[in-house]
């Protein structure tokens, strides 16, 4: 029986350090975002979804999803925001189902379902146990500002279109500090995967 484990955070926590961690480490990760950009493919029934609501301008002549346009759309406006991840929830529901389905038969102890909307998607569920990766509110804000190169204001928005981390962190079964290096983040992570008994597959 394998153990599911549910990885979040939120923006500019550094879930990816973690991800990144149980991968080099030979245990499946399951990638909601990559499953995101597989369902808005063209074609497949996310991408008809969303051009339903949104409108056939929100796509390139050649058929492909302008997540920059769609992304304008959606930073701006609490409303079309939920009805985008209500559009999708279920179709990125299965393609995750559909992963944990094939792992499961492999064999794996232990696999990682990385979920940036865990909570606010009710995926929480799927999963034997939840991990959040956490920073307090104002380092995030500081990452944030200086990774993608925003401004304070639009920072902030973005992080307020999600939960809070202090929210998820209090949710959460297992809880990661990410305010330190990398390296004290992945200490901590090697630690739960010592406790917790699990080894890959050879």
């Amino acid at each position: 029986m394998s153990h599911i484990l549910g990885l979040t955070g939120s923006i500019a926590t550094g879930k990816s350090t973690a991800s990144k961690f149980f991968k080099k480490a030979g245990f499946p990760v399951i990638d909601a975002d990559y499953g995101a950009r597989v369902v808005v493919e063209p074609g497949q029934p996310g991408l008809e979804a969303v051009k339903a609501h949104f409108g056939e301008d929100i796509v390139f002549p050649n058929g492909v999803l302008d997540r920059k346009k769609l992304g304008q759309i959606i930073f701006s406006d609490d409303k079309e925001r939920e009805k985008l991840n209500e559009l999708l929830r279920q179709p990125i529901r299965d393609w995750l189902n559909s992963q944990k389905d094939k792992y499961e038969a492999e064999g794996h102890e232990l696999i990682v379902m990385d979920i940036p909307l865990l909570f606010e998607g009710d995926f929480a569920d799927a999963c034997d146990q939840v991990m959040v990766i956490y920073v307090s509110e104002t380092i995030q804000l500081d990452r944030l500002i200086q990774r993608d190169n925003l401004t304070s204001v639009e920072a902030f928005q973005r992080m307020t279109c999600q939960m809070s981390i202090e929210r998820k962190a209090m949710m959460a079964d297992v809880v990661i500090d990410n305010s330190g290096s990398i390296a004290d983040t992945e200490q901590q992570l090697d630690a739960w995967v010592g406790i917790s008994g699990f080894q890959p597959l050879k």
